[in-house]
């Protein structure tokens, strides 16, 4: 990994900001580049994810049907939205998008911080309740005992699901 520390940070003006960049050969998706970004002073941090070979943007669709699905490898890119329909949870890209390789428990993994934060910030017991309640569903699809879709679309064709299972969708009339 390729490091630069002691750049400034157009965020805090100080020079504690430190790029990093990679390459990782991730099997069934090819090179790919990782790049991030993080201030030891303000805590700003970015990182986004760009595969060698260019793509298309594309739509992913995998059910998430049992527990060793958990381990299948997830690469997403900053332009990528994810969304689990039935939950109704969705990440959109954007500015603060961040890109990253994980496995499907560490996608869900996100959400259940994201939640749990807004639970315990909460003071409407319905929202406190209805949050309980996701976190129950999350912990029953992590263990197979309840099926659900994640679906993955990007623009930028920088994202994917690597699994046989996993449904590729190229979009058509909405390149980058």
């Amino acid at each position: 990994m390729e490091k630069l520390e002691g750049q400034l940070c157009s965020f805090c003006g100080k020079k504690t900001l430190t790029l990093m960049e990679d390459s990782q050969d991730i099997p069934f998706f090819g090179k790919t580049f990782l790049f991030g970004m993080q201030c030891s002073t303000c805590k700003f941090s970015k990182s986004d994810i760009e595969a060698a070979e260019k793509k298309d943007p594309c739509k992913i669709t995998f059910m998430i049907e049992e527990e060793k699905d958990m381990k299948i490898r997830v690469v997403k890119s900053s332009e990528g939205c994810i969304s689990f329909p039935s939950l109704r949870l969705k990440v959109e890209s954007g500015p603060s998008s961040e890109g990253y390789v994980s496995n499907i428990e560490g996608v869900l993994d996100r959400f259940v911080k994201i939640i749990e934060a807004q639970k315990e910030s909460s003071d409407d017991d319905g929202e406190k309740k209805s949050a309980k309640n996701l976190l129950k569903k999350i912990r029953k699809i992590k263990y197979g005992d309840v099926a659900t879709k994640m679906v993955i679309e990007d623009m930028s064709g920088n994202s994917a699901i690597i699994s046989e299972k996993a449904k590729l969708e190229k979009l058509k009339g909405k390149k980058k």
